[in-house]
């Protein structure tokens, strides 16, 4: 489960448009993130996606990418023309392909390789779909299928695109908008497939003017109740909202960290009390098996695109860190895998993350005031970097990586020192589900903190 933000130059406070991602997958479902450069392919060369191969184009584009470990595609990603681009599971009546072809995240990397506007990504993700289809399973443990959606946005428009199979729908973003686990496209459209537009005429769906609602007809109303998909996009579109025409990228990164209206209000929140599922999204015991992995968000300024990810999980504990003008994230450890490695940063902050979800409340209420002190520190450093030069920004960038280390740091060891709770925050039953995932990555056991 996701949540992806956009907003465009009306609705920002100083006309950049802005882009921010949740990628939500199972706990040890390790999430890098890397630069990939372009490449160079001869006619005829063919390129090995997840699970099948299509035909390679003479040149891509370079890319920063926030990949699942295993897979080839990406959750999230932006390229070197200011192009991002995120996925979301989506659900509807018709039955996902269980048939291995590109995956929504396949499509993702694609689509930024291949595109050099939001526009020319879209009509990438869309013939590719129309080829060559979606499918698969594109779960870690457990098997997962689904459609997919996307936000696709650049430094002066962006798309919501939608899809059930080969068939897709787009909306252009007029404002802010934000998506989640749920089709969301009604009767406004921009863009649609043929062959999605026969079959609704074939239905009786159309009006004269050939509209019809597409989530309406085509949305699964019980698994949008168990993932809370259409709950958590207006909760999102809610809190844009409150700020439209003055939004700021803290103010995206702040709804990433969201955790609902449960939370409005409750000094003593923790994950144990969400019913439904939030965009900061903890995972539990029994199905929400989901927490957020990773993030990233963006300001697309034209020829000058910034992009920010913690490289970690929870970002509600986690640390935005920018990346330069190259795209290549300072050195932060081995790529992680689904075992842990002290070396990643990935695995160093999941170690801390997974100890703190015991005293959740505690924890957070002393970290957020010195992350969001540091991540000012860390914007207002860029913000002088980028006037000087690509050197400048690049060097910016790895001095806020190396605070960042520190102050995690920093927090592991205040962390290590504190009693454990005689009872978790989480409950018995979620700490137990945790637990059993700990242990299956091979993370050290929580009295080896304080050796």
């Amino acid at each position: 489960m996701c949540d992806t933000l956009t907003a465009l130059g009306p609705a920002t406070a100083d006309g950049r448009t802005l882009f921010a991602k949740n990628s939500d997958r199972e706990r040890n479902e390790a999430q890098g993130v890397a630069f990939h450069p372009a490449r160079h392919a001869p006619p005829g060369a063919r390129l090995k996606a997840t699970y099948v191969e299509i035909d390679e184009v003479p040149e891509t584009r370079p890319c920063l990418l926030s990949r699942p470990f295993w897979m080839w595609g990406a959750e999230m990603g932006a390229n070197d023309r200011g192009v991002v681009i995120g996925n979301e599971a989506m659900h509807a009546l018709v039955p996902p392909s269980r048939v291995p072809a590109l995956t929504g995240m396949d499509l993702v990397r694609l689509g930024l390789e291949r595109g050099a506007t939001a526009r020319a990504a879209v009509d990438v993700i869309t013939g590719l779909l129309e080829r060559h289809g979606q499918g698969g399973n594109c779960g870690h443990l457990n098997p997962f299928h689904y459609h997919n959606g996307f936000i696709i946005a650049d430094p002066t428009e962006a798309y919501v695109l939608e899809t059930v199979g080969r068939w897709w729908i787009v909306e252009r973003v007029t404002g802010a908008r934000a998506l989640s686990n749920a089709l969301s496209i009604g009767r406004e459209r921009h863009g649609i497939s043929p062959a999605l537009l026969e079959h609704a005429r074939t239905q009786g769906w159309t009006d004269a003017e050939d509209r019809f609602d597409f989530a309406d007809r085509l949305i699964d109303p019980a698994k949008d109740a168990a993932t809370f998909g259409r709950g958590r996009c207006a909760r999102a579109g809610q809190l844009l909202a409150r700020k439209a025409g003055a939004l700021t990228l803290p103010d995206l990164m702040a709804v990433l960290r969201d955790h609902g209206e449960e939370a409005d209000g409750d000094e003593d929140w923790s994950p144990r009390k969400t019913k439904v599922r939030s965009i900061c999204m903890h995972a539990a015991s029994g199905a929400r098996r989901s927490q957020s992995v990773a993030a990233m968000a963006s300001e697309l300024a034209p020829g000058a695109p910034r992009h920010w990810v913690t490289a970690t999980s929870a970002p509600c504990l986690s640390l935005f860190r920018p990346v330069g003008p190259s795209l290549t994230p300072p050195p932060h450890g081995p790529p992680p895998i689904d075992r842990f490695d002290a070396e990643s940063l990935w695995w160093r902050h999941e170690r801390f993350h997974r100890r703190a979800l015991a005293c959740f409340p505690e924890v957070l209420a002393e970290l957020a005031p010195e992350r969001d002190a540091a991540e000012a520190r860390f914007r207002a450093r860029m913000d002088a970097a980028w006037c000087q030069g690509e050197a400048a920004a690049e060097a910016a960038a790895a001095d806020c990586w190396a605070e960042a280390d520190a102050l995690e740091t920093a927090w592991r060891d205040r962390l290590a020192a504190r009693p454990r709770p005689r009872r978790s925050a989480l409950g018995r039953s979620g700490a137990l589900a945790w637990a059993r995932l700990s242990t299956a990555a091979g993370l050290p056991p929580p009295s080896s903190d304080r050796r």
